[in-house]
């Protein structure tokens, strides 16, 4: 039984990997249930997983096949890398089934599986990325992610969308390459690949000053290639057209999961792999510090400029990224369990905004600008109500979890010295002040008209399930998110 339980999260990718192997051969219809079934299978033995690193009171890890290092791989369980991965589990299927009925308008039937299979590959890298205790697997399937990543972006096959992935390969390569780069410099710093194993070593190298330097570099380029993958102002010039442009289920999953899975990433690489008394120590958290601070503003300030819906959304991400990374960098244990809720509270934002703002476009014509959305929030009820909600949150309306996450940067503020904190509080407000001008000019703007009484859009069954979800999901991060904090804090101690 022990035994079954260990072995949860290989079952997961495991799954899903051989899901991928087949649904190429199934019909379209067959294919799309076993891609949502496979990624509720991965929701259920999470929740189990998350009751039995509860009950276990610890982390573990746990040797594949039972071979040690340098011949087996090496998975890591805790209550953190529990909770992120039904994390992003739910928010992948809700993004799924908020999408399922215009796949078809934006996907070429015949590209229908191919479509459902790069979900499934998508998962297994982001489980993949959470679970594993090896850098180097960790490295493979960030390679994995990226692809598949480009998968859903060219899925639309329009003469845009070929640009965006274009510009998406190209700084999503040279990030791969300098975190590989990096990882060569570590293995012959330490001669290891597991992360624990790496971690003793880093302890011994970090006191030599001969070494101080090699070692800093080597951060530097790691932590600059994930940077760089997870649209970190001002590495983030490819992200508007990616989002902007793709299916909305590609959007919703691009932005909620798969730059959260390199941020995720990052935070091992901290935890496990450096040690945050070295990350302290070298400074490299000064440096993410400063760019999401400045990133928190220049996003916000491009959204304000856009008069395309999607691009504004777009933009919001890289302001919400910052915030992201102004957490990490604080370098503080409450920096940081703010930084991860807040992964949390944007991808189930996120991922509501563009699902719902697909709605709206639908019923303007299919056009993405301001003027044209005019009363879409009364042709579309269920959309404008999303993307109100979604919204809220990302301002910090009380009750929702952007709001919480907002306050737990503050309070994580406050036990910085008094410059920084100072600093810290100013960029918060700003930016809030600045997500309440453009959020709230488009919510505004979607009940301008006088279109009470226009015809109501009839959404799809599963497009109001989705976003009654993703509606309950905010509420509840901001409501029910002492439990959700508490398991961060407990996660994150694990790690250390």
């Amino acid at each position: 039984m022990e035994f079954f339980w260990q072995n949860l999260p290989f079952f997961c990718i495991l799954l899903c990997i051989a899901s991928a192997s087949f649904t190429l051969i199934m019909s379209r219809r067959a294919a799309q249930a076993t891609c949502l079934t496979v990624i509720s299978a991965v929701i259920a033995m999470s929740v189990l997983l998350i009751a039995r690193v509860s009950a276990f009171g610890g982390s573990y890890t746990f040797s594949m096949g039972h071979f040690p290092a340098p011949w087996g791989n090496e998975i890591r369980v805790g209550l953190l890398e529990a909770v992120m991965a039904l994390g992003l589990s739910l928010i992948m299927l809700f993004s799924l089934l908020g999408g399922l009925d215009r796949i078809g308008e934006h996907v070429f039937a015949d590209k229908h599986n191919l479509y459902f299979i790069t979900f499934e590959l998508l998962l297994a890298a982001l489980l993949a990325q959470v679970y594993t205790n090896d850098l180097f697997t960790a490295y493979v399937f960030v390679e994995i992610m990226t692809l598949t990543a480009c998968v859903l972006i060219v899925a639309r096959s329009k003469g845009r969308t070929l640009v965006a992935a274009t510009r998406y390969m190209i700084m999503n390569l040279m990030g791969s390459g300098l975190f590989l780069l990096g990882l060569c410099f570590l293995y012959d710093l330490t001669g290891h690949l597991l992360m624990g194993n790496i971690h003793e070593k880093v302890a011994q190298v970090a006191s030599d000053a001969a070494y101080g330097r090699v070692l800093t570099v080597t951060v530097a380029l790691m932590s600059l290639g994930l940077a760089i993958k997870s649209a970190l102002f001002p590495f983030h010039t490819w992200l508007p057209d990616a989002y902007g442009y793709s299916t909305p289920t590609s959007s919703a999953a691009l932005s909620s999961l798969v730059s959260k899975g390199y941020i995720f990433l990052l935070i091992k690489l901290f935890y496990r792999v450096i040690g945050m008394d070295v990350i302290n120590q070298i400074r490299i958290n000064d440096v993410l510090f400063v760019f999401g601070l400045v990133g928190t503003i220049m996003g916000s300030l491009s959204a304000i400029r856009e008069k395309d819906i999607r691009r504004m959304v777009s933009f919001s991400s890289v302001a919400q990224i910052g915030y992201i990374y102004m957490g990490i960098g604080m370098g503080s244990e409450a920096g940081m369990v703010a930084a991860v809720f807040h992964i949390f509270v944007h991808g189930a934002a996120k991922s509501m905004l563009f699902l719902s703002t697909s709605g709206l476009v639908q019923v303007s014509g299919e056009s993405k600008h301001f003027r044209d959305l005019r009363g879409s929030g009364f042709r579309n009820p269920l959309a404008g109500v999303a993307f109100t909600v979604g919204s809220f949150s990302m301002v910090g309306i009380p009750f929702l979890g952007g709001f919480i996450s907002k306050v737990y940067f503050a309070k994580a503020a406050m036990m910085l010295n008094p410059t920084r904190t100072v600093i810290v509080l100013l960029v918060l407000a700003a930016s809030t002040l600045l997500n309440t001008v453009y959020f709230l000019k488009t919510v505004i703007t979607l009940y301008r008209n006088d279109s009470a009484d226009a015809p109501k859009h009839r959404a799809a069954p599963v497009f109001a399930l989705s976003m009654l979800c993703m509606v309950a999901a905010n509420l509840a991060l901001g409501v029910f998110s002492q439990p959700i904090i508490e398991a961060i804090r407990a996660g994150l101690r694990m790690f250390a």
